[in-house]
C-alpha cells in the first residue's frame, strides 16, 4: 500500500512537472546538442555538414581578426559596464522605491520596468529619433540650439559613438525581472531585523544595507544576476538595430552575438557560427557559476 501510494504520488509529480521538462528538451538541451555538434562541422544550410574536427575552433582563435581585435574586446567592454551597471542601478532603484508609500511605488515600478517590455526593434525606432544624424535629431537639435556643434553628428554610424549609446540603451532597458525580483525580495525582509541590528550596533543606512538587506535577499540577488549575465549578452543586438548593419560601422558595436549573425544568417557559415556560439555558451556558464558563487546559500 505504501509503494502503491509512493508511487502515485510520483507519477502526479511528473504529470504537473513534464510540460516543461518536454519544453526545455526541445527549446533548450536539443538546440544546444545540436550547435555543438554543427560547431565541429562545415555547413553552409545547403549541404550536409562536413565533419572537420576543431578547425572551427582553431580558426576562430588563430585566424579571424576581427573576433579578436574587435569582437571579443568589445565584448568585455560591453558587458563589464551594462551587466554590473545595470545589476547595481536594479539594486540601488529597488531599494529606493522600498523607502516610498505604495501607491507611488507601483506607479514609479511599472514606469521603471516597462521599458524592458519593449521589443528590441521598437525600441531601437524610438532611440534613432534622439540620435537621428540630421539637424531634426533631438539631441542634435538640443546641441546645435546651445551652439555646442555646428553641424549635425552621425550618432549612430560613428565608430566613436556608437557603443557608448549601446550602453546607455542597454542601461535604461535593462530594468527587468531581476530588478522586479530585487523589490520584492527588499520588500519581504522581516522589519523586526532592522531594529534588532540597530540594537546591536548598526549606526547607518548603508550598515542596513550591507549587513542586513543584502545577506537576507540573497536568493533574489543570485536571480538578478544571472539575470543580468544573460540579458547582457542578449542585448548586444541592439548596435546593429541602431546603425542598421551589420557588421557595424567600423566593428565598433559589434560583439559575439552579432558575430554569429554575421556569419549563420548573412554568410550562412553555420558551423563557424556555431562555434562562436559554443564559446558564448561557455562565457555566460562560467559567469553564472561566479554568481552561484557569490550569492548562493551556504548550508
Amino acid at each position: 500500500m505504501t509503494m502503491s501510494k509512493n508511487m502515485r504520488r510520483e507519477l502526479e509529480a511528473l504529470f504537473f512537472v513534464w510540460p516543461f521538462v518536454l519544453t526545455f528538451t526541445l527549446f533548450i538541451v536539443i538546440p544546444v546538442i545540436v550547435a555543438i555538434y554543427l560547431s565541429f562541422t562545415y555547413f553552409n544550410t545547403v549541404q550536409a555538414p562536413e565533419f572537420i574536427g576543431l578547425k572551427n575552433y582553431v580558426n576562430l582563435l588563430t585566424q579571424d581578426n576581427v573576433f579578436m581585435m574587435y569582437v571579443l574586446p568589445n565584448t568585455f567592454k560591453f558587458s563589464l559596464i551594462v551587466g554590473p551597471g545595470g545589476y547595481i542601478l536594479s539594486f540601488w532603484l529597488a531599494w529606493l522605491l522600498a523607502q516610498i508609500p505604495k501607491r507611488s511605488r507601483s506607479v514609479l515600478t511599472l514606469i521603471i520596468y516597462s521599458p524592458s517590455m519593449t521589443a528590441a526593434v521598437a525600441m531601437a525606432v524610438v532611440w534613432l529619433v534622439v540620435f537621428s544624424g540630421d539637424a531634426a535629431g533631438y539631441l542634435n537639435s538640443f546641441l546645435l540650439s546651445l551652439g555646442v556643434i555646428n553641424e549635425p553628428i552621425q550618432w549612430t554610424q560613428s565608430p566613436h559613438y556608437l557603443m557608448y549609446i549601446m550602453i546607455a540603451v542597454t542601461l535604461w532597458n535593462s530594468m527587468g525581472v531581476g530588478f522586479l525580483a530585487m523589490l520584492a525580495g527588499i520588500l519581504n525582509i522581516n522589519q523586526e531585523q532592522y531594529e534588532a541590528g540597530y540594537i546591536d550596533g548598526i549606526k547607518n543606512r548603508l550598515q542596513e544595507v550591507w549587513y542586513i538587506t543584502i545577506p537576507s535577499m540573497k536568493p533574489q540577488m543570485l536571480f538578478g544576476a544571472v539575470m543580468a549575465v544573460v540579458g547582457t549578452f542578449q542585448a548586444g543586438d541592439i548596435g546593429v538595430q541602431l546603425s542598421g548593419a551589420n557588421p557595424t560601422p567600423q566593428y565598433s558595436g559589434q560583439v559575439i552575438i552579432n558575430h554569429i549573425q554575421d556569419y549563420g544568417f548573412i554568410r550562412y557559415d553555420m558551423g563557424y557560427a556555431s562555434a562562436v556560439s559554443v564559446v558564448l555558451l561557455i562565457i555566460v556558464y562560467g559567469l553564472s557559476k561566479i554568481c552561484w558563487r557569490l550569492f548562493a546559500e551556504k548550508d
